[in-house]
C-alpha cells in the first residue's frame, strides 16, 4: 500500500537528500561495544527510544517492519499533533540496526526519516538521524523555522535517550 505523501521514497536511507526540503543530519555517540549496540538497536526497532523521547506511538506491532503503519503523536494535551507514518525499510544487525519511515497523508509535514545505530570499527556505537521534510499543514507552515529547530532538538533528545539505554547495558 502506497499512501505516502511524497515521491522521493527511500532517499533518507541513501543519504542523498532531495532539493526543496529541510535537511537534517544528526550523529551522536551513544556507547561502546556490542552489548550497547544490541540494546540500543532493540530500543530503536521496538519503539522504546521514541516513547522515552516523549512520542506517543501506536504501531500495532513491534519491532518496526517494512509496510507497518505507525501513528506518532507529539506535543501535550490539546497541542498534541498526530503524525501518520509508514515504515519503508529496516536493518536488523549484525553491526547496524534501524528503520526508515515516511509521512502518510494527514501528517503535518511531508518527507521521511531514517534512524540508525551502528557499531564503528573502534567499538563505538553511533546513533544517526537523516531526514528531509517540509511543512504541509497551514499551522506548520506558519511556524516557519521553529519546525526544523524542533526536529533537531528531537534528534538530540533521541541520542541522549539511546545513550542512557546503552549505559545500562555496560
Amino acid at each position: 500500500m502506497n499512501d505516502l505523501s511524497y515521491p522521493e521514497q527511500g532517499a533518507s536511507a541513501t543519504g542523498t537528500l532531495p532539493d526543496g526540503y529541510h535537511h537534517l543530519r544528526h550523529r551522536a555517540l551513544v556507547g561502546h561495544g556490542r552489548a550497547a549496540l544490541e540494546v540500543a538497536g532493540a530500543a530503536l526497532l521496538g519503539w522504546r527510544m521514541h516513547r522515552l523521547a516523549g512520542v506517543r506511538i501506536d504501531a500495532g506491532a513491534e519491532p518496526a517492519a517494512p509496510g507497518l503503519a505507525v501513528h506518532c503523536a507529539i506535543g501535550l494535551g490539546p497541542l498534541r499533533a498526530g503524525a501518520p507514518n509508514r515504515v519503508l525499510a529496516t536493518v536488523d544487525g549484525p553491526d547496524r540496526y534501524g528503520f526508515t519511515y515516511g509521512t502518510r497523508h494527514g501528517h503535518l509535514a511531508r518527507g521521511e526519516e531514517t534512524f540508525a545505530v551502528e557499531l564503528g570499527p573502534d567499538g563505538s556505537v553511533w546513533f544517526t538521524v537523516t531526514a528531509f521534510s517540509r511543512p504541509v499543514a497551514r499551522y506548520a507552515r506558519l511556524a516557519g523555522p521553529l519546525l526544523p529547530l524542533a526536529q533537531r532538538a528531537f534528534a538530540r533528545r533521541c541520542g541522549r535517550v539511546l545513550a542512557a539505554i546503552a549505559a545500562d547495558a555496560a
